[in-house]
């Protein structure tokens, strides 16, 4: 191969790596008051990955006794919540009155719709001993004519959630379909949200999608011969045939699907109007939201709630 050949076939490559990748988010680190997350979404560069608009990722973490998950009730509008656990155990009380113990994965699915309420808690025996915390709580945006629908919440045992092997590595699929699986979680636009874990040199082609973000949840694997490490979110191009290889024990999680309309957000609203925004913010300091039967002493105040509304 001649000189000029081998600049060309490199300068091709370097072209195929980045038509396939679009960013590399480099996750924020965010204190939830006696719990920190790792934040991948949203980022100035990119608002949102498909249906999706947040992303944060629990741990995984040891927490001592005395310290662990303690969100007091809070308010959502025009999307729905979507929690799934590696190791732990989360309490979640809502509006509805709802009551489930969110566990290793089961995926819960909270839909705010017009409005809800609702706390993240642990049990008060679990807090008062060491135990593991691992996991993800994203968040999706509802269609414009579905944001202000009626509140539900739906949970899905962990054995209700397909699993497929893909070349030997197992895959999970959470939600949407993917290698010939369908998931039974609710979908309000089209989806994709899974898990697989990689052994060293094991490979696996990503389903297709009009848009996708590939966590590293840990490990290390490579894109066209580029590599990347744990703590990454790889925003992907629409391109076909993306294919990763693990170059150690890899977790990794995919999430995507269509592309939406523009949101906003501001702290725990997002809306596809500004003024819809403003009346959750002007509901919440005046107590119009319902309250979370069980959890009624405590909420968390509206940031910088100093405006009159």
């Amino acid at each position: 191969m001649s000189i000029e050949q081998l600049e060309l076939e490199t300068r091709c490559q370097a072209v195929e790596e980045c038509a396939a990748i679009e960013l590399v988010v480099q996750p924020k680190l965010k204190d939830l008051g006696g719990f920190t997350v790792n934040r991948c979404l949203p980022v100035m560069e990119r608002r949102s990955v498909g249906p999706w608009v947040f992303f944060d990722e629990m741990g995984p973490a040891m927490l001592p006794p005395g310290s662990g998950i303690n969100v007091r009730p809070h308010p959502h509008v025009n999307l729905a919540t979507v929690t799934y656990l590696f190791d732990g155990e989360v309490l979640h009380k809502d509006s509805l009155g709802t009551f489930k113990k969110i566990t290793p994965g089961a995926i819960n699915l909270m839909v705010a719709g017009k409005g809800i309420v609702h706390s993240e808690r642990e049990a008060p025996d679990r807090i008062q001993q060491s135990r593991g915390l691992y996991g993800f709580q994203l968040w999706m945006a509802l269609p414009e004519a579905s944001e202000e629908m009626e509140p539900e919440f739906h949970h899905y045992p962990a054995d209700k959630i397909p699993s497929v092997a893909v070349n030997g590595v197992p895959v999970r699929v959470l939600i949407g379909r993917a290698y010939g699986v369908v998931s039974p979680v609710k979908e309000f636009y089209r989806t994709l949200y899974l898990e697989a874990q990689l052994l060293p040199g094991q490979t696996l082609e990503l389903p297709n999608e009009s848009e996708r973000g590939l966590y590293i949840a840990n490990g290390e694997l490579k894109i066209r011969e580029r590599q990347y490490s744990e703590k990454q979110m790889i925003i992907l191009s629409d391109a076909d045939g993306v294919t990763v290889t693990a170059l150690q024990p890899t977790t990794i999680v995919l999430i995507g699907g269509e592309k939406i309309s523009k949101r906003y957000m501001e702290w725990n609203f997002i809306s596809s109007r500004k003024e819809r925004i403003e009346q959750a913010k002007r509901d919440w300091v005046e107590g119009k939201f319902p309250i979370v039967p069980g959890d009624e002493d405590e909420f968390i105040p509206l940031p910088g709630a100093n405006k009159e509304y």
